[in-house]
């Protein structure tokens, strides 16, 4: 059930670079969490108000750069010794703004209800997740339907003009990737795995890790 989230190792590696590059500079973590919510609000944007396909390319390029941030805040974080417990929190708050930012958009071109409903399922997964991270679980990640994939559906509809066939399919899609991320957690808890004491794997795992 990972999806996309699979080839995070792989684009991560690709990163590997520019990681070096921001160490070198002493960027800050946190600058990169904060450029990530700046390009889901110019994706948003995109996604508003140019039509469909042109608002296909710039609404790609911001999101490729929102998902690029989220993956160089928390490595940049691991890699200069500079995680902090702040830290992950402004990055979980962080990827959730920038997850509701780029479903704002949809607010020009589908009906207020069903972009509601769509922004709170693309939440549920997260609160799994952190829910079973906070009960000392290994955070899952991954889809049928998770960052990536939410990114992925928010260009086609740029691309198409399809948002309301998107907007269901991510809503649906986010909804089963809750109940699937919630029983694979429910089947750790029930078997006592030592997964350490509560918090700890979330710290590790999270997507800043910081």
């Amino acid at each position: 059930m990972n999806g996309l989230y699979a080839l995070k190792p792989w684009y991560a590696a690709r990163l590997g670079g520019i990681r070096g590059a921001l160490a070198r500079r002493e960027v800050s973590p946190d600058a990169l969490t904060a450029a990530g919510v700046l390009s889901a609000a110019g994706a948003a944007a995109a996604l508003a108000w140019l039509p469909a396909p042109l608002a296909a390319l710039p609404v790609a390029a911001l999101l490729a750069a929102r998902l690029a941030f989220a993956n160089l805040d928390g490595a940049l974080a691991r890699d200069t010794g500079r995680c902090t417990r702040r830290g992950s929190v402004l990055n979980e708050l962080g990827d959730r703004a920038a997850d509701l930012l780029v479903l704002a958009g949809f607010l020009t071109l589908a009906p207020l209800w069903l972009v509601a409903v769509a922004a709170l399922a693309a939440t549920l997964p997260s609160w799994v997740a952190l829910a079973g991270a906070a009960a000392g679980a290994p955070r899952r990640n991954g889809g049928p339907v998770g960052k990536t994939e939410r990114c992925l559906l928010a260009v086609v509809a740029a691309a198409t003009g399809w948002a309301v066939p998107v907007l269901v399919v991510l809503a649906a899609g986010s909804a089963l990737t809750a109940v699937l991320r919630l029983a694979w957690l429910w089947r750790q808890l029930a078997e006592g795995e030592p997964v350490g004491p509560a918090g700890s794997v979330a710290s590790a795992e999270a997507g800043a890790a910081r």
